[in-house]
């Protein structure tokens, strides 16, 4: 292993950990931070000893099996790694590693922001007063509704999920169920109060509230389509901050212009940084541009974990995350 391997940052990472990056390693830095370019990616997986993307750089196999290839790693900066193509990097050779656990609670926290302003309706009401549209008090203006006592169905139930489900149990009086492969450990479910429904269909009918936190990928990509909506309550609510391409937007903006759900708070988009018109128009809807970690302690400890991985691999351990 050479003394000071070349990595390659591809986006900008917050500071301190960026100049730790260049203490340690021979580090190339995107200051400009604009995505790169398949070619570009390409070019690094040639040029680089390692490689630490994020969501917005797509590496499938083509670019994973270029020739002449030196990444011996792709130290991802974030959990969800459904833009690598996992099996390409394992045929190729690559350790592929990712930051789990420290975004937990920031994404949790913006799950239930939306959560609170969509079934609060409090994006309408802001918009509202910006266009200088606000009346004054009523009795019957924008009338929402209330938490307490109603039923949060958490589609997945990792880290996220549950502590998701614990904010909204303890902090706001909900139940709790959730759908999964698989029933969680009983002792989540005693701590949170949570109920397993082993069908889709079956938790969507019963929830007040439906919130996303499964991958994205191929496996469930539109896992919310219109047969989803169609059993969802008239006043129900969706919140996804997980991955834009798990529910099918067009269903979505059809159910919500049709009045056949209550509302959608969202984090997160297929085609992102792309909306569609049609989805910025829709009613009730809460937009946020995918801040599920956007804090300051949450990305700076994603660059910590990332450079951890980094560590690990130069040492010759196997990360810790390694995928």
């Amino acid at each position: 292993m050479v003394d000071k391997p070349r990595i390659l940052v591809t986006r900008k990472w917050p500071e301190p950990v960026e100049a730790l990056i260049a203490q340690r390693y021979d580090a190339t830095f995107n200051d400009s931070d604009v995505a790169l370019t398949s070619a570009q990616l390409a070019a690094a997986m040639r040029d680089f000893d390692a490689i630490c993307p994020t969501i917005t750089d797509p590496l499938d196999a083509s670019i994973l099996g270029v020739a002449g290839r030196r990444v011996q790693i792709i130290a991802n900066y974030g959990a969800g790694v459904d833009h690598i193509d996992l099996a390409a990097a394992r045929a190729a050779g690559i350790v592929v590693t990712n930051t789990p656990g420290v975004l937990t609670d920031a994404t949790a926290d913006i799950a239930i922001t939306l959560m609170l302003m969509t079934t609060r309706r409090a994006g309408e009401g802001e918009r509202e007063l910006r266009a200088e549209q606000w009346t004054g008090w009523r009795p019957t203006h924008l009338l929402g509704t209330s938490l307490r006592g109603k039923t949060l169905g958490l589609v997945g139930f990792g880290r996220i999920a549950q502590a998701m489900a614990e904010r909204a149990r303890f902090g706001f009086g909900m139940d709790i169920v959730y759908f999964s492969r698989r029933p969680g450990a009983q002792e989540d479910e005693q701590r949170l109060g949570a109920r397993f429904v082993p069908s889709l269909v079956d938790l969507v009918a019963q929830s007040d509230v439906v919130s996303l936190h499964i991958p994205g990928g191929a496996e469930t990509r539109n896992i919310i389509d219109a047969a989803i909506f169609a059993h969802m309550a008239p006043h129900a609510i969706l919140i996804n901050t997980a991955r834009g391409d798990v529910v099918d937007e067009g269903a979505l903006i059809d159910a919500l212009e049709a009045g056949r759900i209550g509302g959608a708070g969202l984090d997160v988009f297929a085609g992102e940084p792309h909306v569609s018109q049609r989805l910025r128009d829709a009613p009730n809807t809460v937009l946020l541009p995918h801040l599920g970690s956007a804090t300051r302690e949450t990305r700076e400890a994603m660059g910590m974990r990332a450079l951890a991985n980094l560590d690990d691999w130069r040492e010759g351990r196997t990360p810790r995350d390694s995928l």
